[in-house]
C-alpha cells in the first residue's frame, strides 16, 4: 500500500508549514543536529538507497521530514524510500499512522508483518521478541526495494538512556551505535540519523505544529500514555532519573553522552573487543611505573 497518490492530492499548505518550521524555528535545534550526526558518523554515502523506517511515532515522522528536506538540498546523490511496517495495529492506530503520513506529505509505503500475533504466540518477553522480529522484517522489506540501508528514528536521549540502562541493569558499559552492519542481511546497514537530536526538541516541534502520534501500538500496552508520556518500565525510570539529575547538574546529559565517546582503556578493569576479553592485567608487569 502506497500513499503517493493520496499525499500528492492533498493541499500542500499544512505540510509546507511543517517544513518551514523545521527550516526556520527549529533550524538550530533539529536541522543542524540532524546534519551534524550524518556528517560526524558518515551515515550517508553517494549511491545509497535508504529505507526511512516510520513507526507511527513522533521521532520517525520528524526523521522522514528531515530526509525530505535533505533530498532537496544535498549534493550527495542518494535515494530514500519511506516505509511503514504494520505489525498488527488496531484500526484506530492504523488510521492515525495513515492520516499523519498524508498530512505531512510523506509518500509512505505500508507493508504487513503480523509481528504482534507472532510475539503473543511465542510467549516470553513480547517487547524483546517484537524488537528482534521488527528489525528483520524491516531489513527484508528494504532489501526487496533495492535499499542498502535502513534508517531508524532513535535520538540523543535514547542513546544516553541506553548507556545508563546498560550500566544500572546490565552491569556493562555500552551504547546505541550510530550505525551497524547487519549480520543476517549481508550488504545491509542500519543508521540512526537522529543521533544528535534531543527528544525535548522533537516534542516541541510536534506540539508547535499540532501533531499527535501513536506512542505504543502494541496490544500488550495499548493503554499506555501518549507520545509525550513516559509510560512505565526500566527505560521510564531512567528517563526520570536523568531528568532529576539534570535539575542539579544541567550538563549531565552531555556528560553521559561524552562518556562513551572518549573511553580511556587505561582506566578500565577490562573490555571485550570482537568477542575477545581483555584485562588491565594484560601486559601490566611489563609497563613502566605511571603513578
Amino acid at each position: 500500500m502506497s500513499l503517493d497518490a493520496d499525499a500528492a492530492a492533498l493541499p500542500p499548505s499544512f505540510y509546507e508549514s511543517v517544513e518551514r518550521s523545521i527550516e526556520k524555528k527549529y533550524r538550530k535545534s533539529l536541522w543542524r543536529p540532524f546534519i551534524a550526526g550524518i556528517k560526524r558518523y558518515g551515515l550517508i554515502s553517494p549511491g545509497d538507497r535508504i529505507a526511512v523506517c516510520m513507526s507511527g511515532g513522533k521521532d520517525s515522522a520528524l526523521m522522514a521530514k528531515l530526509f525530505q528536506a535533505l533530498l532537496r538540498r544535498t549534493e550527495i546523490p542518494f535515494e530514500a524510500v519511506f516505509l511503514v511496517m504494520d505489525p498488527g495495529y488496531n484500526a484506530e492506530n492504523r488510521e492515525k499512522v495513515v492520516t499523519n503520513a498524508r498530512r505531512l506529505g510523506i509518500p509512505a509505503e505500508f507493508f504487513e508483518s503480523g509481528i504482534f500475533d507472532a510475539a503473543a504466540r511465542a510467549g516470553g518477553s513480547p517487547c524483546y521478541l517484537c524488537a528482534r522480529m521488527r528489525r528483520g522484517h524491516l531489513y527484508k522489506a528494504a532489501r526487496e526495494r533495492g535499499c542498502n540501508k535502513i534508517a531508524l528514528g532513535h535520538h540523543f536521549n535514547d542513546v544516553i538512556e541506553t548507556i545508563l540502562m546498560g550500566l544500572l541493569h546490565g552491569a556493562q558499559i555500552q551504547t546505541m551505535m550510530p550505525k551497524l552492519r547487519s549480520k543476517n542481511f549481508p550488504g545491509m546497514e542500519l543508521i540512526r540519523p537522529m543521533y544528535c537530536v534531543r527528544e525535548d526538541d522533537i516534542i516541541s516541534w510536534a506540539r508547535y505544529n499540532g501533531l499527535e502520534f501513536i506512542r505504543c501500538a502494541c496490544r500488550f500496552t495499548e493503554h499506555c500514555e501518549t507520545a509525550q508520556g513516559e509510560g512505565g518500565g526500566a527505560r521510564a525510570d531512567v528517563k526520570r532519573l536523568i531528568r532529576d539529575l539534570k535539575r542539579r547538574y544541567p550538563d549531565v546529559e552531555r556528560h553521559i553522552f561524552s562518556s562513551v565517546n572518549m573511553v580511556n582503556l587505561n582506566t578500565v578493569l577490562g573490555y571485550r573487543l570482537d568477542g575477545v576479553e581483555h584485562s588491565f592485567l594484560d601486559g601490566y608487569d611489563s609497563q613502566s611505573e605511571m603513578s
